[in-house]
Parts: structure tokens; C-alpha cells; sequence
């Protein structure tokens, strides 16, 4: 059977871990869609997306249209007679005119177990809610957000203490082999798409930055899954003295309490701040303008007193 002509439309590290598994498996895209370059970093430079970088490397031609809504993005994506398109992590809707132009309509690589975290931060979302498992789905697309019939579905158990980073680059990996694995049988036809239920879908809102303050009045098991959820980005935080302080790697410490934000231990043995339930033992902190110290390096940085 011939090589399917694909258009892969993705823009960050997630896309990037997808593409490349279509490409090593000598499945190259006849185009990219990604989103507009962004400013990043302290000199807010325009900066390419991962996987725009990728597609350049490769000279494969990239497409970055502001929005999928006129005639002119139309007409650039029915150019390329694509019989698929692959989306992971790209950053716009789709809508129906879109949809339509591929022959074989475009398939989602998400990283939740569908319906289950439809939305922007499904991998964030499921650390917060203290999920047992997650993993990634290969999904038809339709006009809704992510919900449209599932192909296929790779599950993945996460560990007490992993990270979002941590859990993002497994799931990206997982996802790129399962789509490797499972499109050819896809297009021939061979894979019947199973409807979600409605009546199991939750959603995972865009993170925002106040989103990853420290609330100490919460139990510390929840606060715990908001440092691991909220590592690498934006980074859980409190704010001490007018300082915001960074919080990178923490665990519970049961049998202790105190008043909500109480620092119930500050020395270099450990540093516990008390929360609405137990306490949480801060093992990895970064002061403004300081690179990140582990708490015994810490305390020689800070004034808690």
C-alpha cells in the first residue's frame, strides 16, 4: 500500500515526540501546522515551536496560519490532498471545513484516557484529581472538544511522586508509538471507533499562573499533587516576606499540624509548614533570582524567622 500523505498539525513537546515516531517510521509528513511563532524567554524573542524546528530540519513544508477560520488556510490544506491529518497539541480548533478535507478525516493523539480530561491540561488535571492511571487515546476527530469516537488507547499507572513533566514525556513517547502502531489500521478500516460516554467526560481548563498558589488551608495530600501537577510549569508557589517562593519537590508529613501556613520546622534537617491536614515537607525550593536548592541548601538562603 502506498505511503499515506499526511499533514501533522502540532505545536509543542508533546507534537514534536508524535512527529517524530511517524517519521522514524518513515511515515513523513507532506506539511506541518503549527501555531505562529511566540515570544519566549526574558528577551521575548520570537521562537519557533518544537515542532516547527523538526519540520524545518526535516524541509518539510510548514504552515502557520492565525486562525483556520478563511478561504485562504482552506485552500493551502486542500493543496495537499491529504489522506489523514494528525493532530497532537496544536493549539486551535478544527472546525468542519477542516475536518473535511482530509479523506480520511484527522485523528487526535490526547493524553488522557477519553472522556476522561478533555481540554488543555488533561495530564496536569488528572496528577490534581490524584488519578491512579492516565494514558493516551487516538481519537476521531469531530467539531467538539475531544469528543469525538475512540480508536485505540494506551493506559499508563502514575507514580506517587511523578511529576507532570515527568508524566508528559512517558505519555508523549506512549502516544507516538501507538500511533505508529495503529494507522495503517486505521485508514485501511480495520478499527471500529467506539463513542465516548457523555456521562464520564470531565474537562482540564487552560492552566493559569494564579492557579499555582499555595492554598495552605487545603489537606497536604492535595497540596502535594499541586506541586507535582504544576512541575515544570508554572511552578507551585507561596509567597513569604513579599517573596515568591517556588515550590519544585515536597511530601507529606503525617501526625504533625499547626495553623494553616505555620512553618512548624525550618532547618536544615527539614522545613514543614503546616497545612489544613499534616503538614508538608519542602525538599526542593527556589528563591526569586536563585537557582533551586534543596532544603538544606535553602535555609542558608532564606530568613524564615
Amino acid at each position: 500500500m502506498s505511503t499515506p500523505r499526511i499533514i501533522f498539525a502540532g505545536t509543542p513537546a508533546f507534537a514534536h515526540v508524535a512527529m517524530k515516531a511517524l517519521v522514524d517510521a518513515g511515515l513523513i509528513p507532506v506539511a506541518v501546522l503549527t501555531q505562529p511563532d511566540r515570544p519566549a524567554g526574558r528577551g521575548r524573542k520570537l521562537t519557533a515551536s518544537p515542532v516547527k524546528k523538526f519540520a524545518t530540519q526535516l524541509g518539510i513544508p510548514v504552515l502557520q496560519p492565525q486562525t483556520l477560520r478563511d478561504d485562504e488556510a482552506h485552500a493551502a490544506l486542500e493543496a495537499l490532498r491529504p489522506d489523514v491529518m494528525i493532530v497532537a497539541a496544536y493549539g486551535l480548533l478544527l472546525p468542519q471545513a477542516v475536518l473535511d478535507i482530509p479523506r480520511h478525516g484527522c485523528l487526535n493523539v490526547h493524553a488522557s484516557l477519553l472522556p476522561r480530561w478533555r481540554g488543555a491540561a488533561p495530564i496536569q488535571a488528572a496528577i490534581l484529581a490524584g488519578d491512579n492511571n492516565t494514558g493516551v487515546s487516538l481519537m476521531a476527530m469531530t467539531a467538539g472538544l475531544d469528543c469525538g469516537p475512540v480508536y485505540a488507547e494506551q493506559r499508563i499507572e502514575i507514580a506517587p511522586n511523578e511529576t507532570a513533566g515527568e508524566l508528559h514525556d512517558r505519555l508523549a513517547a506512549a502516544g507516538g508509538k501507538l500511533l505508529v502502531a495503529e494507522l495503517q489500521t486505521i485508514l485501511d478500516g480495520e478499527r471500529v471507533a467506539v463513542e465516548q460516554d457523555e456521562g464520564l467526560a470531565t474537562y482540564a481548563g487552560k492552566i493559569q499562573k494564579q492557579d499555582a498558589e499555595i492554598d495552605w488551608r487545603r489537606p497536604a495530600t492535595e497540596i502535594h499533587r499541586a506541586v507535582r501537577a504544576y512541575n515544570p510549569v508554572p511552578g507551585a508557589y507561596f509567597f513569604h516576606a513579599e517573596n515568591r517562593i517556588k515550590i519544585w519537590r515536597a511530601a507529606v508529613a503525617t501526625g504533625v499540624s499547626g495553623n494553616p501556613g505555620e512553618i512548624l520546622q525550618f532547618s536544615k534537617d527539614a522545613i514543614v509548614i503546616a497545612c489544613g491536614e499534616d503538614g508538608l515537607r519542602l525538599e526542593e525550593l527556589q528563591m526569586p533570582g536563585k537557582r533551586r536548592a534543596v532544603a538544606r541548601e535553602f535555609v542558608d538562603q532564606a530568613d524564615f524567622s
